[in-house]
């Protein structure tokens, strides 16, 4: 009954990749590992970084560049930072939003090397019309970018298994009858949008996927060299960016060796008794960055013949007029046991750099970092690698309030952690050094003064400094 051919077809589309993951859902019962059969993968499988390196590059690098494409998710909402739109439409530096840091990224690259990387976005229903308006300001930068929608699937009740749309709208009492299912569904929509064919026929042979909140997901060519060096016969057709686990990752999916292949086990596949020794450090010593190279001709192959067997992550959700519902999703790294000769290469700290709460963003808008081409890397002022610990609290939450409480980015160089709670305000070119924590009581205000330096210092109860 709809009056677009095309919005019909996407519709079917969608069903027909709806159906089979419902119906997998349907057959599968009880966790998708066998605990017993979990080993770490062998060293050859998971590569320092600092070896791949070591090979060099050649003079001719700009002929691999030439078979790359870069793809990011972009299919989420900046609401856990309490914006309204697209989170890559955030601005986190100098007025940069994650999108200009992305297209500036890869503009220089282009630039560098004479070369024709495309900027691929993979939108959702939620973003799509929001990023296209944006795309216009791109026009004149030496970078094409193409973008295509991630599926629109029906959110189930957790009762009756049954969708809750009333049609197939999605604005309305239909507004949160629906989600996009997860990154793994890259595969599927890329494919069915015509630009995997298209990119392929340009001669891209590769693409580099990440999450745009991910400010360390630049692309790195010495891995791509490390790609596009194999032997025909031996192609690695999957690489996952791996790295070290802190106590602040334990909840990041990790690779594991499984009946003779590399697979990503996410924290939700885990049998609720061996939970405890998933987050632990020593067992699985490395998780998924979502930083992923993977093969286009693959891609192409896999899903015609449609063998990529993604586990389903079952994601509960409470809508806000107290439903239970239920929405099924997978993970763009899962399909890492379908590729050939697949592996990880365990790449350094700052490859992982996501913004997710306004505690990151603090992180990197501060001179923690220097900004280059579009590039973020540490100040070489730091003598840690390692970034400070902040907790904001609740106050800091909106990136709206959370702008309001800083007259500037406070000095972090020297910061090792950080914990602000209650109604706290900084003012200009304030220091913090070594473990500084600041609570306001409640109902209390805490003015931290213009020029104040602290270090190793607990600040609470109440302190309001007035110019007179």
């Amino acid at each position: 009954h709809v009056n677009q051919p095309a919005d019909y077809s996407f519709n079917m589309i969608n069903f027909d990749g709806f159906k089979k993951l419902f119906h997998r859902f349907l057959q599968v019962k009880g966790p998708s590992v066998d605990w017993a059969k979990i080993n770490r993968p062998p060293e050859e499988l998971i590569q320092p970084y600092d070896r791949i390196k070591a090979r060099g590059l050649p003079d001719n690098i700009a002929v691999s560049l030439n078979k790359l494409a870069v793809v990011k998710l972009n299919g989420g909402l900046g609401t856990s930072m309490g914006c309204k739109g697209p989170k890559s439409l955030i601005s986190v530096r100098n007025e940069n939003t994650f999108l200009d840091l992305t297209v500036k990224q890869i503009e220089h690259l282009n630039k560098t090397f004479n070369a024709d990387v495309p900027l691929v976005l993979m939108n959702s229903f939620n973003t799509d019309e929001d990023t296209k308006k944006i795309l216009q300001k791109y026009k004149h930068h030496q970078v094409k970018i193409h973008t295509f929608n991630q599926s629109r699937y029906p959110r189930i009740n957790k009762e009756s298994l049954l969708p809750i749309a009333k049609s197939m709208g999605t604005s309305g009492e239909n507004a949160e009858a629906w989600y996009p299912p997860g990154h793994g569904d890259i595969y599927a929509s890329f494919h069915n949008s015509g630009l995997l064919d298209k990119l392929i026929a340009e001669g891209k042979e590769y693409i580099f996927v990440s999450n745009i909140d991910n400010l360390g997901a630049t692309v790195d060519l010495f891995i791509l060299n490390h790609l596009m060096s194999q032997p025909a016969d031996k192609r690695c057709e999957f690489i996952m960016e791996v790295t070290d686990k802190t106590r602040a990752d334990v909840k990041g999916g990790t690779l594991i060796q499984y009946e003779d292949h590399l697979r990503l086990l996410e924290i939700a596949q885990v049998p609720k008794a061996h939970v405890d020794e998933f987050k632990s450090v020593t067992k699985f010593k490395i998780f998924n960055t979502n930083n992923l190279w993977i093969s286009l001709p693959a891609i192409k192959r896999l899903q015609e013949k449609n063998s990529m067997d993604l586990e389903i992550i079952v994601n509960p959700k409470t809508l806000d007029g107290g439903l239970n519902v239920i929405q099924l999703e997978t993970a763009v790294g899962a399909a890492i046991k379908s590729f050939n000769n697949a592996m990880g290469v365990n790449v350094p700290r700052s490859r992982f750099l996501p913004v997710k709460t306004s505690s990151d963003l603090l992180l990197v808008m501060s001179n923690l970092y220097t900004l280059d081409a579009g590039s973020l890397t540490m100040s070489k002022k730091r003598e840690f690698l390692t970034t400070p610990h902040v907790k904001l609290g609740s106050s800091f939450t909106k990136v709206q309030e959370f702008l309001a409480r800083f007259e500037n980015i406070p000095d972090m160089l020297e910061l090792d952690h950080l914990t602000v709670s209650g109604d706290v305000t900084f003012g200009k070119n304030v220091s913090l050094k070594g473990t500084v924590i600041i609570i306001a009581n409640h109902g209390d205000r805490i003015d931290i003064p213009a020029g104040a330096m602290l270090e190793n210092k607990i600040v609470s109860g109440n302190l309001r400094i007035l110019d007179h």
